[in-house]
C-alpha cells in the first residue's frame, strides 16, 4: 500500500511538471505571436505591403503567421499555401543544385568555365575558374544580364566578348550573370536542363512540394501577385539565367523547411546533405562578410549594423575587394547565414544561427527595402532567445 501510495505521488509530480512545461511553452508560444505582431504589422503600415508571410522554426518546431493579401483585386488572404516569388533567394537553390553536382563528380568549382561549355573558349569567361562564378568574383559581371540578350546564343556570344575589369578573385561586385552562369554550367554537367534538374531532381529530394520555378496551372490560384511601386499587380517575367538567378517560387513553410534542411542537414540523400553544407563554406571574405555559395555568413552574435553593411546597397551595386581564404572555411555553427531577394513585386529574406536552431523566412508582395527586412528579421531571433519556453 505504501508502494503504491509513492508511485502515485511520483506520477502526480509528473504530471504537474508536463502540465507546467506545456503551460510554459504554450506562454511562450503567445509571446513569439505577439513579437512577430508588434514587428510585422508596423512593416506593413509603414511600406504599404498588401501581404506578408513570416515562418518561423525554434529548435525543430515550425511557427507559421500570414498577414493581409495575396491579391488586392480579389481580396485572397495570405495564407500558409501563398506562393510568393523569392527573387535572388533562389540563389540558394542554385548552389545547392552545383553543389550537389559537385558532389556527384560531374561539376568542379576548380575547373574552368569552357570545360562545361565549350563556346566559351577564346573569351575571358573561358579561362575563369566555376568557383568565381558563383561567388560573384570573376572579374566584375554586372549586376542584371544585359537587356538586348534574350537567348542563349545571344548568351554565349556576350559572355564571349566580356571583358573584365579586375582580375578573376580579387573583387566581389553582385550579379545575376555570374551566378546564374554558375547554375547553368552545373545543370550543363549533369546533361539535363536547369529547370528540369531543379523541378524534378533537387526540390523532391528537398521535400519541398510547393516550390516552383514553373507555377503549375492547378496551383496558380495560390501564386500571389506582386505590386509595383505603383500599387500595378505584377509577376517576374522571363528572362535569361533567370531560373537561377531568381526563378523561385515557393511557401513560407516550404522556405522556412529548406532552412531547416541546412541548419540541421537532415535530409536522407548522403550526397545532397554534403552538398548542402559546401554551400556554407566561406570563400572570400568581403569586410564584416563571409562568401559561401548563394549564402553569406557572419560571426555570431553579430550586430545589426554589422548585419545592414553586409546586405547594404554599396554590396549589391558597387564592386567589393575580396580577400580569398584559402583553403575554404567551413561556417561555424555558430554563425548568421542570411540571403535577401527581390523581383519587382516581391521582397524576400531567409536567415538561420545553426548553433541557437533558430531560423526565420519572411516574404510580402511588394519590393520593400532591404533594411527593413534585415531589422524585423534581426528583432524577432532576437527576441527569440529571450522565450526559453520554445
Amino acid at each position: 500500500m505504501i508502494r503504491i501510495l509513492k508511485i502515485g505521488i511520483l506520477a502526480a509530480a509528473f504530471l504537474q511538471v508536463t502540465n507546467a512545461h506545456a503551460a510554459d511553452s504554450k506562454g511562450a508560444e503567445h509571446q513569439l505571436e505577439q513579437l512577430v505582431n508588434e514587428t510585422v504589422r508596423p512593416v506593413m503600415k509603414e511600406n504599404g505591403l498588401p501581404g506578408m508571410a513570416v515562418a518561423i522554426t525554434v529548435d525543430g518546431k515550425r511557427f507559421f503567421f500570414g498577414y493581409g493579401v495575396a491579391s488586392k483585386e480579389s481580396g485572397r488572404k495570405v495564407t500558409e499555401n501563398t506562393i510568393f516569388e523569392i527573387g535572388s533567394v533562389s540563389k540558394t537553390f542554385a548552389a545547392t543544385l552545383a553543389a550537389y553536382a559537385v558532389e556527384s563528380g560531374t561539376f568542379s568549382l576548380s575547373e574552368k568555365a569552357s570545360t562545361y561549355l565549350p563556346a566559351l573558349d577564346g573569351g575571358a569567361l573561358g579561362k575563369t575558374d566555376v568557383l568565381d562564378l558563383g561567388t560573384y568574383t570573376a572579374g566584375g559581371l554586372p549586376l542584371q544580364v544585359p537587356d538586348d540578350v534574350t537567348n542563349q546564343d545571344g548568351m554565349i556570344a556576350y559572355f564571349r566578348a566580356w571583358k573584365p575589369e579586375f582580375p578573376a578573385g580579387t573583387h566581389r561586385r553582385y550579379s545575376n550573370p555570374s551566378i546564374g552562369l554558375f547554375g547553368y554550367l552545373a545543370a550543363e554537367s549533369m546533361g539535363k536542363p536547369f529547370d528540369v534538374l531543379m523541378e524534378e531532381k533537387l526540390l523532391p529530394a528537398l521535400g519541398l512540394s510547393n516550390t516552383f520555378i514553373h507555377v503549375p496551372k492547378a496551383r496558380m490560384g495560390d501564386y500571389a501577385y506582386g505590386y509595383s511601386k505603383a500599387g500595378k499587380p505584377v509577376r517576374v517575367t522571363s528572362g535569361v539565367l533567370d531560373s537561377q538567378a531568381y526563378g523561385i517560387k515557393t511557401t513560407a513553410p516550404d522556405l522556412i523547411r529548406f532552412v531547416e534542411s541546412n541548419m540541421s542537414g537532415a535530409v536522407s540523400d548522403e550526397k545532397l546533405r554534403a552538398a548542402i553544407a559546401g554551400t556554407h563554406l566561406g570563400y572570400y571574405k568581403v569586410g564584416g562578410m563571409t562568401q559561401g555559395l548563394g549564402w553569406e555568413s557572419y560571426s555570431y552574435p553579430t550586430t545589426l549594423d554589422r548585419l545592414l553593411t553586409g546586405n547594404s546597397a554599396d554590396m549589391a551595386f558597387k564592386p567589393q575587394k575580396a580577400e580569398k581564404l584559402n583553403p575554404p572555411v567551413p561556417a561555424a555553427a555558430d554563425a548568421w547565414l542570411n540571403k535577401t531577394g527581390s523581383t519587382n513585386g516581391f521582397g524576400a529574406y531567409a536567415a538561420f544561427i545553426p548553433a541557437r536552431k533558430v531560423g526565420i523566412a519572411i516574404l510580402a508582395n511588394k519590393n520593400y527595402p532591404i533594411p527593413v527586412r534585415i531589422k524585423a528579421a534581426y528583432r524577432i531571433l532576437s527576441g527569440i532567445e529571450k522565450l526559453p519556453g520554445l
